[in-house]
């Protein structure tokens, strides 16, 4: 897309960030959301990579951002490092233009230079295999419960980056800290937008 700038975040990004964010994620999975919250405290996370973190920026908006941590597989002799990230959300009204897939290419590109040697996230089974993504039961690796799913995906960003990697995945415990008390009290730095139970969202 012309025009269209990726980089780093700034301090005077943050706000613009976050409230894209919302946006982006509002009545999506559940009324409500909580991501805007989670970018504000994966900031300030130990496993926060802010080096492979990016915001792309159109005419001077904010439109879109991905955002980088650290997790690990572990079994009963070995951990191994490796690359999660979430949230990656565009500005709805710039869906569907490639801006998701301009920040996706460009932050892995980076990974792979940085000598990461894999990506493992929990995301939408529909989307991510067209990258290379495949779900982590090719690569025996299952979540902390020993569970697989489609959603629970991977990549190897070296040849055989998780050729001998196998054990239970654990994100930052960042990612347990949407308590939903604090997720309301932030949520009122925006300007107020109606929760909503849709069909399509999740079913808990």
């Amino acid at each position: 897309m012309e025009n269209l700038i990726i980089r780093k975040e700034r301090k005077d990004d943050y706000f613009n960030v976050e409230y894209m964010t919302k946006k982006a994620f509002w009545n999506l999975h559940v009324p409500g959301c909580s991501e805007h919250y989670l970018v504000n405290i994966l900031r300030k996370s130990d496993d926060y990579i802010e080096d492979l973190s990016r915001v792309a920026e159109l005419n001077g908006e904010i439109v879109g951002t991905i955002m980088y941590t650290k997790s690990y597989v572990i079994n009963e002799t070995d951990s191994t490092e490796v690359l999660t990230f979430g949230p990656l959300c565009v500005e709805p009204s710039y869906q569907n233009k490639g801006i998701g897939k301009a920040l996706l290419e460009t932050t892995m590109e980076l990974a792979k230079k940085d000598g990461h040697r894999a990506i493992i996230i929990y995301g939408e089974p529909e989307y991510y295999p067209r990258y290379g993504f495949k779900t982590c039961d090719n690569f025996g690796i299952t979540t902390k419960d020993s569970k697989n799913f489609p959603a629970f995906m991977a990549i190897e960003l070296v040849p055989n980056g998780l050729k001998d990697v196998h054990g239970r995945f654990y994100e930052s415990k960042v990612f347990e800290e949407l308590i939903e008390e604090k997720v309301e009290e932030f949520d009122k730095k925006f300007p107020y937008m109606q929760k909503l139970k849709l069909q399509g969202q999740w079913d808990f």
